[in-house]
C-alpha cells in the first residue's frame, strides 16, 4: 500500500512524488516506478502540483520554441 506524506520531515525529506497512476503523493520507499511519477519535489505542497507546473512549463517551452523559429503571433 502506498501511504500520502502529512509533514515535510524525517525520511526521504525533498523526495516527494507525484503518482500519475493513483493521483496522489508518494515518498520513501513506497513510491511507484519512476515511469508513474512526477519528482523528485521538495514539498508535500510542491508535489501536488505538479500537473500545474508540467502545465506551466509546456507553455513556457512552447512560446520560446515559437519566437525561436519566428512563429509567434
Amino acid at each position: 500500500m502506498h501511504s500520502v506524506v502529512m509533514h515535510d520531515s524525517g525520511p526521504g525529506d525533498g523526495a516527494f512524488f507525484w503518482c500519475l497512476r493513483h493521483k496522489r503523493v508518494e515518498t520513501g520507499d513506497d513510491v511507484c516506478p519512476a515511469q508513474y511519477r512526477l519528482g523528485p519535489y521538495a514539498s508535500t505542497d510542491d508535489a501536488m502540483r505538479a500537473l500545474e507546473t508540467v502545465e506551466k512549463r509546456n507553455a513556457a517551452w512552447e512560446a520560446e520554441d515559437a519566437r525561436w523559429t519566428g512563429e509567434e503571433s
